[in-house]
């Protein structure tokens, strides 16, 4: 293995509320982005399953159960296309039965897997259409300090989801775990994602000096939902070096552990010291 370059694809879906027809549509775009050269493919958010709650706790699965639909079928897929997957947000069983997880899964070239994330900042919010979404009414979140990394060759990859974007501190502890990729599968709304979706991954990429790699939802889906789309690759520097376009499929990218030395060395602001909090007499 190559330990300073990886070929990788951020996979866009327009998935459904079918779990089968949607896993057949991430087999399609998996195999396509082997056979183009990709050794990590990033599926995104709710790719297995985008409809109505009570659908979505009716997918739930427990981690690492072999035999259950959704995780043996995307260890079939890593082993089959011998690379690493990364599925970017599905219903994880929890101990409340209405509230399922949203957990990212990564799995191996043998089809193991080998880390997960479960999503800490859930989106609840209130447009200014008027249109409100709550994602904690039917998910549970994450606990705050379980972030998550693997390792692939030369590059250390954290894990985070969606909405997980907008709180830069989460990718700061995750570069300082060691993270010199980031990973952004998501499901980023129309009225948001026109406005917020590039300089918020630009920004990530550029304070954190990593590659960040988003893989999105694009288009229609049940319930009325419509999302964003444009799946990015952004290099350290903060520059887009892919991007989808309006469709299903997927975009590719080589990156490179030479140059993101190169960018870090060249402008080391990841060795500052963070202020500590000033505490004044009352």
């Amino acid at each position: 293995m190559d330990l300073e370059t990886l070929r990788v694809a951020a996979v866009q879906l327009q998935s459904q509320d079918d779990v089968a027809q949607n896993l057949d549509a991430c087999r399609r775009q998996v195999h396509a982005a082997s056979g183009a050269g990709a050794r990590l493919v990033v599926l995104p958010e709710n790719f297995a399953y985008f409809g109505a709650e009570d659908g979505k706790r009716e997918s739930a699965e427990r981690l690492a159960d072999p035999t259950s639909p959704i995780q043996s079928q995307l260890s079939d897929m890593a082993r089959e296309n011998h690379l690493h997957l990364v599925a970017g947000g599905f219903p994880e069983v929890s101990a409340d039965p209405l509230r399922p997880f949203n957990t990212a899964l990564v799995f191996g070239p043998t089809g193991a897997l080998v880390a997960s994330y479960r999503k800490i900042n859930l989106f609840d919010v209130t447009l200014q259409d008027g249109t409100s979404l709550l994602e904690s009414s039917a998910t549970s979140a994450g606990a705050s300090e379980a972030l998550a990394v693997f390792d692939i060759g030369g590059f250390r990859i954290g894990l985070s989801i969606c909405y997980d974007l907008r709180f830069p501190e989460l990718y700061r502890g995750l570069v300082a775990r060691g993270a010199n990729v980031l990973l952004v599968p998501a499901a980023f709304t129309v009225h948001t994602g026109k406005d917020h979706w590039h300089p918020l991954l630009r920004a990530r990429a550029i304070e954190s000096q990593a590659y960040v790699i988003a893989a999105a939802q694009w288009g229609k889906h049940p319930r009325g939902r419509a999302t964003y789309g444009h799946s990015l690759v952004v290099d350290p520097w903060g520059t887009v070096v892919a991007e989808a376009s309006d469709q299903v499929g997927f975009v590719e990218a080589t990156l490179d552990v030479r140059y993101l030395e190169r960018v870090r060395a060249a402008i080391p602001c990841l060795n500052g010291v963070l202020p500590r909090a000033r505490h004044s007499a009352l």
